[in-house]
């Protein structure tokens, strides 16, 4: 379970992808320091996070890692559809351990069997069927014309941090990530982009959860997200602008 009595305590309960544990992490300490209100975050894939929502766990403000689990949420009325802001953009990358390949040509099918090695190498990934991040990177593979020939090597994991994770310990020696969760891994490398083009844009929208009760603070948490302060620290943490309109 992902909820319980310790989280009531918080004044404000936050539900977010674990791809942006750091940036929140550090974006909550600010809000906190600011504010005075206190801020419980929670992190797992978002498909986790809705179904949890949508079992009543007591959260004030959903971020989700795509549109999809988003439209999930509002079309069943689990967040408030006017209170809908995209907060910032990602890209895919593949990663190695430091002692692994140096570069990889993603449109290759044999430079992937030659990576992933003779040995039933895995490539580490979230889970394409229910995790955002892995659903883009099913996207890209798709396009590269290597997903059928890389099924049967998969490590799919519950979230991306999982994934990144199997890598960084050598585990695998590919895995596919965001560019931000790269970035503060330093066991990892990166050997690859992923052009925008290979997915759906990535996008992180946020809303407010609709339950009796919510705490004012919601909106105030919302709001300082994408506030100046709010944009320049995820900058620094790697994040592009936000995509205009709905995110994806």
């Amino acid at each position: 379970m992902l909820f319980g009595g310790a989280l009531r305590a918080a004044d404000l309960t936050v539900f977010a992808p674990v791809s942006l544990r750091d940036v929140l992490d550090a974006h909550t300490r600010a809000f906190t320091t600011q504010s005075g209100e206190k801020v419980r975050l929670v992190y797992a894939g978002s498909n986790a996070l809705v179904k949890q929502i949508e079992a009543g766990a007591p959260a004030d403000v959903f971020v989700s890692a795509d549109a999809a689990w988003m439209d999930y949420a509002i079309e069943r009325r689990l967040v408030l559809g006017g209170s809908r802001v995209n907060l910032a953009s990602n890209a895919l990358v593949v990663i190695a351990p430091l002692n692994g390949v140096r570069a990889l040509d993603v449109a290759t099918p044999s430079a992937w069997q030659a990576a992933l090695g003779s040995r039933g190498g895995r490539l580490a990934l979230a889970d394409p069927a229910s995790v955002p991040a892995g659903k883009y990177a099913q996207q890209a593979l798709g396009k590269l014309g290597v997903w059928s020939s890389l099924q049967s090597q998969l490590a799919p994991s519950e979230n991306v941090r999982a994934a990144l994770a199997f890598v960084a310990r050598g585990a695998a020696p590919l895995g596919i990530v965001y560019r931000t969760d790269a970035l503060v891994e330093p066991k990892v490398r990166v050997v690859a982009m992923l052009a925008p083009d290979l997915h759906t844009p990535i996008a992180y929208p946020a809303a407010l959860v609709n339950r009796v009760g919510a705490h004012g603070a919601a909106a105030a948490f919302l709001g300082s997200l994408t506030s100046v302060a709010g944009r320049e620290r995820w900058a620094k943490f790697g994040f592009a602008s936000a995509a205009s309109g709905r995110g994806g």
